[in-house]
């Protein structure tokens, strides 16, 4: 089904009753649900759309929560979509920048204009898929100071109604979130986005306040070196729960002074509310910047070794993890710490290092087989090693597990055995 076929039934009033009435989806109970509906005299168009909704909205649990229920996506939409304690963190950094009204250009399913108008900010959701821009409205209906409009990003409105002293009601904050995939394909290059990042990067020409550009986790931080293309803005990296979710490119009111780079580490934090269903918030545990970046020394592995967390890592701020812990890097150009002593980060996962062995799969086959390790987990940076290929041509037996980290030491290739310690 297209987009178009999963969404337009639902958009009319029987089709909209249909799937608020459907029970909690269940892939195994769904074919069985199909059939009786279509018996019932349900068209077997809206049958399809409103079970597909429902299974959508049961997956954007995980991003939006509890709001998933009263919301409509679309398959593309949802992959896509900001999680909503994401997006919440966006808006406040408007509002505490003084932003009063946000144009949210290439708003896609409307969950950062959720955020923003939850927030007290108008909102001007600009889309220009047809399809998409009412999946917004729909996702923005009970929010009175969000607009939806249908159009290109480049053309709303040309220019845009920047506030201007005498001005009231100009837009004063911009958000820009590139569609980065094209025929389902993530595209490289950010001049193929759709705004190109060089689009995304003028707008402050127009006398916008603050600025705001989701860009692909893996942009090169020399963007915004004094002599790169965002020069003066700041690149924020962001993870949950060690999952690297977005950077973002602020400017303005919205960036912050004296920081070119920044990572925030996530957590999610479960709890049991009155009804005891299991309920999940997302908490900061920490954010770290390049402002005072320590310089971390190189040495030899030690008895615990530091994974820093993904977002600590592209924004080039390991310095901060060795100086932390009291420890070094294995490697100037490898992202792994290694210290004497065991200091519980958030900033990343520890381990004990059990053994500390020059490359070769018989020594390292011996090593496991001897420790009766059956089954392991193979990490790598710096290594060519394919960990699924490693695996297989170990053919271990037995019950013990480990952790096997395949790096490098200089022009020495090495393997750590280590075991995972808990975290803070």
């Amino acid at each position: 089904m297209t987009a178009e076929e999963d969404v337009a039934p639902l958009l009319r009033p029987e089709g909209w009753a249909l799937l608020e009435a459907l029970p909690p989806y269940d892939a195994a109970a769904a074919l069985g649900l199909g059939s009786r509906l279509r018996e019932a005299g349900q068209p077997a168009a809206t049958v399809a759309a409103a079970l597909t909704q429902s299974r959508l909205r049961a997956a954007a649990r995980g991003k939006v929560g509890a709001f998933a229920a009263g919301m409509l996506f679309t398959t593309e939409g949802l992959e896509q979509a900001t999680r909503l304690p994401v997006a919440a963190r966006h808006a406040d950094r408007f509002r505490r920048g003084g932003a009063t009204r946000v144009v949210d250009l290439g708003c896609g399913i409307g969950v950062d204009a959720m955020a923003m108008a939850g927030m007290d900010l108008a909102v001007d959701a600009v889309e220009r898929d047809e399809t998409t821009a009412a999946v917004a409205t729909v996702n923005l209906r009970h929010f009175e100071r969000a607009r939806v409009h249908l159009a290109d990003v480049t053309d709303f409105p040309d220019p845009l109604p920047v506030a201007r002293p005498g001005t009231p009601g100009g837009v004063d904050a911009a958000w820009v979130d590139p569609a980065r995939r094209r025929d389902g394909r993530r595209l490289f290059d950010p001049q193929q986005w759709s705004p190109p990042l060089s689009w995304a990067l003028s707008l402050p020409g127009t006398g916008v306040g603050a600025v705001g550009v989701k860009v692909a986790p893996g942009i090169e931080r020399d963007l915004v070196e004094p002599d790169g293309p965002a020069a003066g803005w700041t690149a924020a990296w962001t993870s949950v729960d060690g999952d690297v979710v977005e950077a973002v490119l602020w400017w303005g009111s919205a960036a912050t002074t004296g920081v070119r780079r920044s990572a925030t580490v996530l957590r999610s934090v479960g709890s049991a509310g009155p009804d005891g269903e299991a309920t999940v918030q997302v908490q900061e545990a920490g954010t770290l910047s390049d402002a005072g970046l320590p310089e971390a020394a190189v040495g030899e592995v030690g008895a615990y070794l530091y994974e820093p967390d993904g977002a600590v890592i592209r924004a080039g701020l390991v310095g901060h993890v060795a100086a932390e812990v009291g420890g070094r890097l294995i490697d100037p150009m490898i992202a792994y710490v290694t210290g004497d002593e065991h200091v519980p980060t958030v900033w990343a996962r520890s381990y004990a290092v059990q053994a500390v062995l020059p490359w070769g799969l018989k020594r390292l086959r011996a090593h496991l087989r001897e420790h009766g390790v059956g089954r392991v987990t193979v990490k790598r940076r710096g290594s060519p090693i394919d960990p699924e290929e490693l695996r297989r041509a170990l053919r271990l037996e037995g019950d013990g597990e480990a952790t096997v980290v395949l790096t490098r030491r200089g022009d020495e290739r090495v393997v750590l055995v280590v075991a995972p310690l808990p975290g803070p």
